[in-house]
């Protein structure tokens, strides 16, 4: 069985969607989260009410801007004077055209990886420095997505590249910091049901039949299964899978 009483987990994005499924999954098992939001301080209240409001923290961030992930880090550790399991799930998913203006085309490469990759980076940076000087270790699970292994569509480079990123980024991190007691994860989800895909299809209910015929088991993940993996690798329950990969993807893409 889970079990995260004393411990304080960071998830970043949590107010919506997977960070929110995640946000009341570890609060179900005894730990108390900060959660992250960017600019909907609504949506994450309703979230720390669902999943307990005395075992949530909320902080604002716009991971979008260069060297907000540090003030997010220190403003959470400030509840509670530590944090042990990261869980970097914040992210953007914008379409680039190759026929669109070079200045549009820099802009959302730039902004993607800032938010997917480089804010990802700089929160593991100061979650990693932060159990050094504790010497008690730690836990950071990276939500990357199938892009990372079979890419995106032809207007998504920049979220594909960003995942792939994102696991070698895991994979560096699991054997560098290892031995000292950090372990880190990745998952790699397909298409998820979360809110604002629901939505989607219900402006488009073609939409739906078209993304589940690319899925063999028949249906889009559950958010719920993203949360309980996470959780489970954050636990401390499987410490020498520390670098791996889990896929979430109804076997749309196999390794």
């Amino acid at each position: 069985m889970i079990d995260f009483s004393g411990k304080v987990a960071l998830v970043t994005g949590g107010s919506r969607g997977i960070g929110a499924a995640t946000v009341k999954t570890i609060t179900a098992a005894g730990g108390q989260v900060v959660i992250h939001y960017g600019s909907n301080r609504e949506a994450a209240e309703k979230t720390a009410t669902q999943a307990g409001s005395t075992k949530c923290h909320l902080v604002g961030a716009d991971l979008s801007i260069q060297g907000a992930a540090s003030g997010l880090w220190h403003d959470a550790i400030s509840w509670q004077g530590k944090i042990d399991i990261l869980i970097n799930n914040a992210g953007v998913y914008h379409p680039e055209k190759i026929s669109g203006s070079d200045s549009d085309w820099q802009n959302v490469w730039q902004s993607t990886l800032q938010v997917n990759l480089i804010a990802t980076a700089d929160m593991c940076r100061e979650a990693i420095k932060h159990w050094l000087q504790r010497d008690d270790g730690g836990s950071i699970v990276n939500v990357a997505s199938r892009a990372a292994f079979r890419g995106d569509g032809p207007e998504y480079w920049s979220y594909a590249a960003s995942k792939g990123g994102m696991i070698s980024l895991t994979k560096t991190l699991a054997r560098a910091y290892c031995a000292q007691g950090i372990y880190t994860y990745a998952v790699a989800p397909g298409f998820v049901s979360t809110d604002m895909a629901l939505d989607s299809f219900s402006y488009d209910p073609a939409l739906r039949a078209q993304v589940v015929s690319d899925i063999p088991i028949g249906d889009i993940v559950p958010a719920s299964e993203i949360a309980n993996t996470i959780c489970f690798l954050a636990s401390g329950l499987a410490t020498h899978a520390t670098g791996q990969t889990i896929d979430i993807n109804g076997a749309s893409y196999v390794r």
